[in-house]
């Protein structure tokens, strides 16, 4: 950190925090000898295996601060070094609160934003992506689970069933803990997965992540909008699934590639195990067959 503030800001004074506990990068907090505070994210080594340009995560971050969603870019260092950004104050969200509907309405705002914005240089397939994980794995030696030739048939079938849709720029990872309400707007961060995709697949992520249930479900697709009942429910059913199993076969090579300290294989089988319950679901049933 001593020598990215070096490069950075040659000859100021600094203080840092690190902010929580970064899997692919380190988050810290910095706060300069004027006052000014910014964010800069290292970039963690080995993380190429997950798919992760760096190159594309900052022109992702650039098109978010263009529509007034992520925060104003600083600097970056080529071709993977640094990544600044303005420090946005607000509170990062949690689940409990993604079941508000006025929540849920000011995040449809900012996500739909994004969505019309700028192109982005790199498309996200999540069906290629789960292809290109397991590939990965492989490559890195780690143990693919016997459930993934089982995922890889169901992910077939919600390919053909899903069908082609339009590419609109996407996050492709919407924990909550990405979301920060600054009070005026829903301010997105940690885009270093962002692409041109399915924007199902953004909704698709809220909704796992904070553990949404069928109506809570129904409100993110009404907050939103664009999407027609009943196909808009359908595809969000659908795209539940690929979710966890991108989320799954990120955890297998996770566990090859880091030092964190977490357990990537429990979150995988965690996500394997969630695979196994959203097929039981009489919702996704009438998706897939739909």
């Amino acid at each position: 950190m001593r020598a990215a503030v070096e490069l950075l800001w040659p000859g100021r004074a600094a203080t840092w925090e690190v902010l929580g506990e970064g899997l692919t990068r380190h988050n810290v907090k910095v706060t300069l000898d004027d006052g000014d505070v910014l964010v800069v994210r290292l970039a963690d080594a080995a993380t190429e295996a997950l798919g992760i340009d760096r190159r594309v995560e900052h022109e992702a971050c650039l098109a978010a601060a263009a529509v007034g969603v992520g925060p104003d870019v600083e600097a970056f260092i080529e071709p993977c070094g640094p990544l600044v950004t303005r420090w946005v104050r607000g509170e990062s969200l949690h689940a409990r609160d993604l079941r508000r509907p006025d929540v849920l309405r000011r995040v449809a705002t900012s996500l739909r934003a994004f969505h019309g914005g700028p192109p982005l240089p790199r498309r996200f397939d999540s069906f290629r992506v789960v292809e290109e994980l397991r590939s990965a794995a492989f490559a890195l030696g780690a143990e693919i689970p016997p459930a993934y030739a089982w995922a890889r048939q169901v992910a077939r079938r919600v390919a053909d069933a899903r069908g082609a849709v339009p590419e609109r720029p996407c996050h492709n990872d919407l924990a909550c803990a990405n979301l920060i309400d600054d009070r005026s707007r829903i301010r997105i961060v940690d885009w270093e997965v962002a692409g041109m995709g399915d924007v199902l697949f953004d909704l698709a992520c809220l909704a796992v992540d904070a553990g949404l249930d069928p109506d809570e479900r129904r409100v993110l697709l009404e907050a939103y909008g664009r999407f027609p009942r009943p196909r808009g429910e359908r595809a969000l059913e659908l795209m539940r699934f690929m979710v966890c199993f991108r989320d799954a076969l990120w955890g297998i090579v996770q566990g090859a590639v880091s030092a964190s300290g977490y357990d990537h294989d429990a979150y995988a089988a965690a996500r394997f195990a969630a695979l196994e319950a959203i097929v039981e679901e009489p919702a996704f049933t009438a998706a897939l067959d739909g």
